[in-house]
């Protein structure tokens, strides 16, 4: 263990904040998302090392105060460990980088959740505060540590809340360095801070947080001490934004809505705003960098953790979900029905075409498959493209360990059915994960196995190729092309025997509805076909037989119990029937 006096400088001795340090950092560099635990926690992992830069104006040495600023709320600590670099690095190899790390210590990197939407990924202001990044107490000589043996550990007034080691990262700490020294020049004294692991929270006024990086039963930094103060001041709103809080910023900052003390989550209903208005495709300049992960819009700036599992922009990774109501309603009406109120409300281009079930003898013409789309797209295969990104955690695995309850994964494989673009194994994690279901323009491989899991799956046939040969998985959660169609997550997904509908989410309410509507009234034109009525004037309805029909239904809505369809306005659902049109 080095004495953080023996590396100091004038400026280190003269300001107390950087008394832990050799000086005062030219550039203090944040990791976003790095151990697994914490990925976990999060529900995303992403497939490389994102950054974002503080000020050294927030560095604190240990013993120091943070204050709250007046006005908010969550003000969340973050146990890791700091990087102090040694001697210069650019364009270092994996192999040299960490013998340009002169010394490891603790730091807390604190964060303000009231401003991380405000921020938008900059955490200019949600984490540059003074005191935000304090730093210490004393230095670990980095050529005594292997890099992989290192332990964090955080306490919240005592109690042990943070427990972690460098093995845990998904990132190695020699790839931090390696990577950032490509992109420009580390420099004797720079700091990086390398992540923290699960179990951050909220830290209240009056709170004491210590963090303490070390070797099991070796070199220690010792506890970095930090006490939670609160502010006095207010933010200004004639000089800019001011913090906001909800509960989703409180879920993250706390950790889960139990502990941020909320109740469990209702079932929203889909957003319309979403679909009348969906954000804009992303910038083709960035295609094709599927390392720009992109944050979900169902969601603010993952300001602390960084991107998420695809490139795109414009839409979240997690949909909202199906009221109970509405998905059985959903469940009731074919396909047919949906897709003739679709053209009626002038949508023809939402079928995705060339697609089966599986095991088309368990779909007896009722909707069996219905959700809300998760997307992934897959890109034709280009060798050196596959290598970088067919394997590992790629886009395709993050999907399907990240497809949640009631969503159906949609994947663009332009139609290609060359090569199976899932198996038995996927189909598995989707199912277990409460996936409604499975649709994709390509093959499926093990597709007897894939059947045998239980979950819906509409493919264009099946292939015994791996992802390979034909295709490389790309990006994900973003507006994609799927059996002709374009698909948005967030869409709802129904098929059945005759094949898959899309849904935008600003009308499924009215097209279920209207078509429930219309099946009762066909119900009861099936029924008088039946009697030996001809079809003439009856399908569809002249002026004669409607009068009879409502008239009828107006007698059974007056007996208790009897069911009655919900009617729609006669203008919007029959004229184009009693026009001439047959829509079924």
């Amino acid at each position: 263990m080095t004495d953080a006096a023996s590396p100091g400088t004038p400026e280190s001795s003269a300001d107390p904040r950087f008394a832990a340090l050799p000086g005062r950092p030219g550039k203090i560099v944040a990791v976003h998302l790095s151990y697994a635990s914490r990925a976990g926690q999060r529900g995303r992992r992403p497939e490389h090392p994102s950054y974002f830069l503080k000020p050294s104006s927030s560095v604190a040495a240990s013993g120091s105060t943070i204050e709250r600023p007046a006005g908010t709320e969550l003000l969340a600590f973050e146990g890791e460990i700091a990087l102090v670099i040694g001697t210069a690095a650019r364009r270092v190899s994996l192999a040299d980088a960490w013998d340009h790390v002169a010394w490891v210590t603790a730091a807390d990197d604190f964060g303000l959740y009231d401003l991380r939407a405000n921020d938008k990924g900059s955490n200019v202001r949600s984490k540059g505060g003074d005191g935000f990044t304090p730093i210490g107490p004393t230095l670990i000589d980095a050529r005594a540590v292997h890099p992989d043996a290192l332990r964090v550990r955080t306490w919240l007034n005592g109690s042990l809340v943070q427990d972690d080691t460098s093995a845990g990262m998904i990132f190695p700490l020699p790839q931090l360095i390696a990577d950032l020294s490509q992109h420009f020049i580390l420099e004797p004294g720079d700091v990086i801070l390398t992540g923290t692991p699960a179990g951050s929270s909220v830290a209240q006024p009056g709170d004491v947080v210590e963090v303490e990086v070390d070797v099991p039963r070796g070199p220690s930094s010792g506890r970095l001490v930090t006490t939670v103060v609160q502010g006095e001041v207010a933010f200004d709103r004639d000089l800019g934004s001011l913090p906001a809080a909800d509960d989703l910023q409180r879920t993250e900052a706390w950790g889960s809505r139990e502990a941020a003390g909320l109740p469990d989550a209702e079932p929203a209903e889909p957003n319309p705003v979403a679909a009348v208005n969906p954000v804009a495709e992303p910038n083709p300049v960035a295609e094709p960098n599927p390392v720009a992960e992109s944050n979900p819009v169902a969601e603010p700036v993952e300001a602390s953790d960084g991107p998420s599992t695809g490139s795109g922009t414009d839409a979240g990774s997690a949909s909202a979900p199906l009221s109970p109501a509405l998905r059985a309603k959903l469940e009731a009406v074919p396909v047919a029905g949906l897709s003739a109120q679709l053209r009626k409300r002038g949508l023809n281009n939402v079928h995705i075409d060339g697609v089966r079930p599986l095991h088309p003898e368990s779909f007896p013409g009722t909707a069996k498959l219905v959700g809300t789309a998760r997307t992934l797209r897959f890109v034709p295969n280009r060798e050196d493209l596959f290598a970088s990104h067919g394997g590992g955690y790629n886009a395709q695995k993050r999907v399907f360990d990240a497809v949640g309850e009631g969503e159906v994964v949609v994947i663009e494989a332009r139609g290609e059915a060359g090569s199976g673009t899932l198996g038995d194994i996927l189909a598995i994690r989707a199912h277990a994960q409460g996936a409604a279901g499975i649709v994709t323009d390509g093959g499926v491989r093990d597709a007897a196995a894939v059947a045998a899991v239980g979950i819906p799956v509409y493919s264009s046939g099946a292939h015994p190729a791996v992802l390979g040969r034909k295709h490389v998985p790309w990006d994900a959660d973003l507006t994609i092309a799927c059996g002709g169609t374009t698909v948005q997550p967030g869409d709802v997904i129904v098929g059945d025997a005759d094949g898959v509908v899309v849904i935008p989410t600003a009308i499924v309410e009215e097209v279920v509805d209207a078509a429930l509507a219309q099946e009762d009234e066909d119900a009861w034109i099936a029924e008088r076909v039946a009697e030996g009525h001809p079809v003439d004037g009856l399908f569809p309805m002249n002026a004669a037989w409607r009068a009879r029909f409502e008239a009828e239904r107006a007698a059974s809505a007056a007996v208790p119990g009897e069911r009655v369809a919900p009617q729609t306005p006669r203008s919007q659902e029959t004229a184009a029937l009693e026009g001439g049109e047959v829509a079924r």
